[in-house]
């Protein structure tokens, strides 16, 4: 992706993917393990709408590092709520087409806004197989959202800079025929 491309499409699409997962959780379900092995399913929810808000407080003209990140402390069937709650935000905080070329205070440092929302195109598209493996049902994952935040993750986190202040744990080995879900997985150093 582009700083010319607007991300913001493949990010409407990549929320419609998890209100879709969301819908799927069950109160019984939100203790299970997921391939962030800090977080349950509960605590991933929380970080995922924790997420959400914090594009839409950038776009509103915010710094990332004044948001601090969701606990995850909600009802157990409020999540599919939190998560349209925090889509409305975000999508009026970005509305304004003058605001991918703005810059912006992202988590990783001062960017364009395009490259803000594209960030986060990556972040839910992961997040979405996070949460489809720890629900286990075979939820279909779409692959175009896949292999653009495939590509925006090979761009920006190269597999030699791993560790201290960057999150993700180093690429794992996948076979050459692997799905680019797994692929993508893989590149952000989750255990696939």
């Amino acid at each position: 992706m582009t700083a010319h491309q607007d991300p913001r499409p493949q990010y409407f699409r990549a929320l419609d993917q998890l209100e879709k997962l969301v819908a799927e959780i069950t109160p019984d379900l939100l203790d299970r393990p997921t391939p962030c092995e800090e977080f349950t399913l509960r605590q991933l929810l929380g970080h995922i709408v924790g997420g959400i808000h914090r594009l839409a407080y950038m776009g509103e003209g915010g710094r990332a590092e004044d948001v601090v990140a969701a606990t995850g402390v909600l009802p157990d069937d409020a999540w599919p709520a939190a998560l349209q709650r925090a889509r409305a935000r975000v999508e009026a905080a970005w509305a304004d087409d003058a605001k991918l070329n703005r810059p912006t205070f992202a988590p990783w440092g001062e960017v364009p806004g395009a490259a803000a929302v594209g960030g986060y195109v990556m972040e839910a598209v992961t997040h979405s197989w996070d949460v489809a493996q720890a629900l286990g049902t075979g939820f279909p994952l779409d692959d175009a959202l896949a292999h653009t935040a495939l590509a925006i993750a090979e761009m920006v986190l190269p597999a030699e800079r791993r560790g201290g202040e960057v999150p993700f744990a180093e690429v794992r080995l996948v076979a050459a025929d692997a799905d680019v879900h797994t692929r993508l997985a893989a590149w952000l150093g989750r255990a696939v």
